[in-house]
This record gives structure tokens, sequence and C-alpha cells, in this order.
């Protein structure tokens, strides 16, 4: 095992060889070209999607808490160490060659390598994705997006898979799973985008995309050991709430960012991102309420992560009223799955990642296709509210093609992994904990 990670770091090292000159200094001729004048940066627009890039990278951190939170402490410090190593094994991803994966031109599977280590990702705007910013502005902005999706695939397995087969997964996983889909929903050449699919934020490429991993991942892993036989009640609910709160911050940035520059769209994109996630934690209150007896901060804060996923493809293409109904929608979609659905199929989906993130994703998806209007946003394209059931007809072939996708793709890659080096810690191992047995380390101090 320490084998094939030492040669993977090996590998990842030589890669660096086309980005680093004989003498070890960072090449960077092919980003000193002069700015031409035609594609001329406008700060304020620069300066709005390299502070929404942090607001991005910071939903990581954030979900280390939510999902953190609501395990066994014993578990505690996995969840974080997965969340954080994540953001660094996939940010190297990136730079080397996720980028030119799903961004590079082509109509390919995917964008190609052309822009393997940056190459020719520089200071000037690439006008084909953001006329007003440095396309390297544009890259750490859809970096941060390739980082948090496969982490959000941990709410499905928490609590039960090795830390060395987690890091591997989760690089095969954004390699053939999210830059695929990435190129063909966003990249130039890209079907999906040719076909006219909306996603302004990542309702497919993020949401489905992961939801419907998380699913694969929960079902071939096998439940916890734990799970039939007694509740596994979350730990430290107020890391949770705070976890979320960041993320709900965070979102903003990667909704209004999306938008590109400092603009109305964003501002559009900015106040129905809050109204939508206002909207959906209300309603699971209130859901929990009526059928639970009690409303509950972990009813109210899975609600706000709910509104959140489904107006994130839709941000930039509806209004407030849509973002209501959007929010209210997915609280009662989302709620019977993870208070029904997943009981009556029995699938352990551990931290609902499935339930909240792939269910709101498609809702989301579809939901575009209805309530699109370009009165809000003269580039996008009217839903089927306002005429085109053209748009809706796309929305769903998207949903689906990403479903299918995603299911079979992380299926081969999960199966791939567990026969190299197994996947599932040892039944000892879960007893004990995965912060002693993968990280000897301990979230809390305990008196003896």
């Amino acid at each position: 095992m320490n084998k094939l990670l030492t040669l993977i770091l090996v590998v990842l090292c030589l890669s660096t060889a086309n980005v680093f000159g004989e003498s070890g200094t960072i090449q960077l001729q092919q980003t000193a070209i002069a700015i031409p004048t035609a594609l001329k940066v406008d700060t304020g627009d620069t300066a709005w999607v390299l502070m929404s890039s942090a607001f991005v990278m910071l939903m990581t951190p954030g979900l280390a808490f939510f999902y953190g939170g609501l395990v066994r402490r014993k578990n505690y410090l996995s969840i974080l160490m997965q969340c954080f190593i994540a953001l660094a094994a996939l940010s190297i991803q990136w730079v080397l060659f996720g980028y030119s994966l799903a961004f590079g031109p082509g109509k390919g599977f995917w964008g190609g390598l052309q822009w393997f280590g940056l190459n020719g990702v520089g200071f000037e705007p690439y006008p084909a994705y953001a006329a007003t910013i440095p396309h390297n502005a544009f890259m750490i902005f859809q970096g941060m997006f390739a980082v948090i999706t496969p982490a959000l695939i941990i709410g499905a397995f928490a609590e039960r898979m090795k830390f060395s087969a987690f890091l591997i997964f989760t690089l095969l996983w954004a390699t053939f799973v999210y830059d695929p889909i990435a190129h063909w929903v966003w990249g130039v050449g890209g079907w999906l985008k040719d076909l006219g699919a909306l996603d302004f934020a990542g309702g497919t490429v993020v949401h489905i995309n992961a939801g419907i991993a998380a699913l694969v991942t929960a079902i071939v892993v096998g439940k916890r050991k734990c799970y039939e036989k007694h509740p596994t009640a979350p730990h430290n609910l107020p890391f949770s709430a705070l976890g979320v709160a960041l993320l709900w911050f965070g979102w903003f940035g990667f909704n209004a960012g999306s938008a590109l520059g400092a603009n109305a769209l964003a501002a559009n994109a900015f106040i129905v991102t809050n109204t939508a996630a206002s909207a959906a934690a209300l309603c699971w209150a209130l859901l929990d309420w009526s059928f639970n007896g009690k409303p509950t901060m972990l009813g109210t804060i899975s609600g706000a992560v709910a509104g959140l996923v489904a107006i994130t493809p839709a941000a930039g293409f509806v209004g407030v009223g849509a973002a209501i109904a959007i929010g209210l929608l997915v609280s009662v979609f989302c709620f019977v799955a993870v208070g029904f659905v997943k009981h009556k199929f029995g699938y352990d989906d551990s931290l609902d990642a499935f339930g909240v993130h792939g269910i709101g994703g498609i809702f989301g998806a579809l939901a575009t296709g209805l309530f699109a209007s370009k009165a809000i946003n003269a580039a996008g394209a009217d839903g089927l509210f306002f005429g085109n059931t053209r748009q809706f007809t796309i929305q769903l072939i998207a949903a689906a093609v990403t479903v299918v996708y995603a299911f079979i793709a992380t299926l081969v890659i999960y199966k791939l992994v567990d026969i190299v080096i197994g996947v599932r810690v040892v039944e000892e191992e879960e007893a004990i904990g995965l912060d002693l047995t993968q990280h000897n380390e301990r979230a809390y101090t305990m008196l003896e």
C-alpha cells in the first residue's frame, strides 16, 4: 500500500516536469504576453471572481464541520482529514491536468491535455469562458468546484472507508467522472452545452454527479455495523450548524460568483440563493414539526442545504418567486427521500449525501427547465412555464445522462480500488473508530 501511494506521488512529481524548466524555476513565458486591448481585464470583475473563489474554497472546510458534527466522535477527525486532503490533492490534480480535461476546447470525451500544467492559461482573458477576467482567475474559481464535488460523496460512506482507498478513489473519480461531465456541460465543445443544457453553477455537474456517486458508494460499501442495531446520533450538532453556516456563506461565491463579474446577474444569483435556502430551511422545520412532533436543528440545516443545492443550476435564470417555489418543493422531496425512501430500501447513506444532493440536484436541474426566464438572463432560455417545452426536455436529458454515467463510472472505479487495495476497514477498526485506526489521533482529549 505504501509503495502504491509512493508511486502516485512520484508520478505527480514527474508530471510537473512540463511546468518547471531545467533550472527548477517556474516558466511564466506563456503568461507574460501583453493583454490585447480587445480583451481588457476588468478589475472589479476580477476582484469579485477571486473573492468568490475564496468563498467556495471555504465551503470544503465548512463541509468538514457539517459532516463531522453528524458522525460519532471517534470518527470526527477522519471526516476533517478526508475533506482537507481532498482540498490538497484535488488542487494539485486540477492545475496539472484536471482543468485541461474539463475546460480544454474540444468535442471529445473531455477537453484534452493542451493546457497541461496550465500551459497557455495566463493573465489574458479567454473570452469563450469570461471576457473580463484573467484566464487563470477563471481556472482557480472552477478549481474550487472541482475540490468540493468529490468531497460531498464522503457523506455516503462516512465511518467505514480506508483513508488510502478514499484518496485513490477521489483522484480517480475527479479525473474520470467530474472532469468529463464538467466538459460536457460547461466546456467549449461540450455536447450537453451545445445541446442547450442550463446549469448556472453546478446542479448537474456538482450535485447530481456527487449525489449519484454517493448512492453507489453507500450501496457497495455496505451498512455500518451498528446501522440496524441502534441509531447513531450526531455527536456535535453545533459543529454541524457552524458548517452549514459556512456553506451558506460560501454558496454566495458558488452561485453569484458564477456570473463571472460584479454585475446585475451576480446580484440576482445572490438574492435567489439566499431566498431558496431560507424557504427550504423553513419548510423542513415545519415538516419536522408536523411529522415528528418537534422542529429540529438538524432538519432546519438539512433544509437549508437542500435549498442551496436546488437553486444552484437555476440561480442565473430565475427570479425570487421561482426561488421560493424551488426552495419549498425541494425541501419536501428531500424530506421524503431522507425520512422514508432511505429506510424503505435500506441503504446506509450515512449523512444523506444522496438524499439531499442527489435528489435536490435532480429537482434543481428540472426546475431550471420549468422556471428559467430570458427576462432574468437574456443569454439563457425560457423554461416550460414560459412556453418553451424543449428546454425542459433538454434538462431532463442532461440529468438522465449524468445519472447513468456517474452511476456506472463510480461503480467501476469503486470496484477497481476495492480489488487492488480493499475499500472498507476491518470490523475491529470500525468499532475502534477511524480517528485512531487511520490517523492515530483523537478529536477530543479524554480523561483516563
